[in-house]
């Protein structure tokens, strides 16, 4: 296992130069090839020679990972796009000026104390997925397209609050992050970066407001539910009517619906039943209630 020294790491005045393992592997063996030569022949030429050839091939041999593109300038002119795998640059000529990463990238975009558009303070977070697909334009036309994609994206998701209001933020979001998504997509395609979704992770809303909130849903309960009573209350009043109406003009209708009561009455609680004797005058329930009583002798 090799150690690479830590003026490998550090940015050149071409760009970032990254020392790869093969780079700095061979650094260190052409260093020791050279240090054992001098060794062997008592003269520090062939020490200086393996260091030279060491660094040389430490700074022009790179590699970018799968996932990544690496812009290669020559003497400040964009030379071209090189990777993935291993490639030679020259040193001192050519600057490796960024690796690129090619793969679905997440930011974090928070946007605090936001009014939406019924003047309601809220903290919006979300999530943008984006992708650089267009390496070239990402590197030469963006200083720095991660800070740009941020920015962007806070400062179109503060506008969609605005255009919102509190209820639509909160039972919409997918339409509220596709609207985003579209926006964004819109500013970073000209960049070679495209915005392939925005999800609305969370809408916070200030205490006290979501106190008020909850006691204004809970008194509209209350609201429904009176209502839906009264409504059930005068369905059974009508029925009453049209029952009365019926009894009125049936007396037999009345008089056999008093006999079913009293019959149920005397299946249900199995003892006797006491009806005033206004009521056995006014619907005929002699005859009826000594029927009764007949029939409820036995099982005593």
């Amino acid at each position: 296992m090799s150690v690479v020294p830590e003026m490998f790491s550090a940015k050149s005045m071409g760009g970032s130069q990254r020392v790869s393992r093969i780079g700095g592997a061979l650094f260190v063996t052409c260093a020791g090839a050279g240090a054992a030569l001098s060794a062997l022949t008592n003269h520090p030429a062939g020490l200086v020679a393996g260091l030279v050839v060491g660094l040389y091939l430490a700074f022009a041999i790179k590699i970018a990972d799968q996932w990544e593109k690496a812009v290669v300038l020559r003497l400040g002119r964009y030379r071209g796009l090189r990777g993935p795998g291993a490639f030679v640059i020259v040193p001192l000529v050519d600057a490796v000026s960024g690796f690129v990463d090619q793969r679905v990238r997440v930011t974090d975009v928070r946007a605090e104390t936001a009014l939406t558009r019924d003047t309601v303070p809220v903290n919006v977070d979300a999530i943008v997925f984006w992708v650089v697909w267009n390496v070239e334009k990402a590197i030469l036309e963006v200083e720095n397209f991660n800070q740009a994609i941020a920015l962007s994206a806070q400062t179109a998701l503060r506008e969609s609050i605005g255009r919102h209001e509190l209820a639509q933020m909160i039972t919409e979001r997918e339409t509220l992050g596709r609207e985003l998504q579209r926006i964004l997509d819109e500013k970073t395609g000209p960049w070679g970066i495209t915005v392939q979704s925005v999800e609305i992770r969370d809408v916070n809303i200030p205490k006290e407001l979501e106190d008020a909130m909850s006691r204004r849903a809970q008194a509209e309960r209350e609201r429904q539910a009176r209502i839906i009573l009264g409504t059930a209350e005068t369905e059974i009043s009508d029925k009453f009517a049209q029952a009365a109406r019926v009894y009125h003009d049936n007396p037999i209708a009345l008089h056999l619906r008093a006999m079913n009561m009293l019959y149920e009455a005397i299946k249900e609680k199995g003892s006797m039943v006491i009806v005033p004797s206004s009521a056995v005058e006014t619907m005929g329930l002699g005859v009826p209630l000594a029927t009764a009583a007949l029939a409820q002798t036995p099982r005593q």
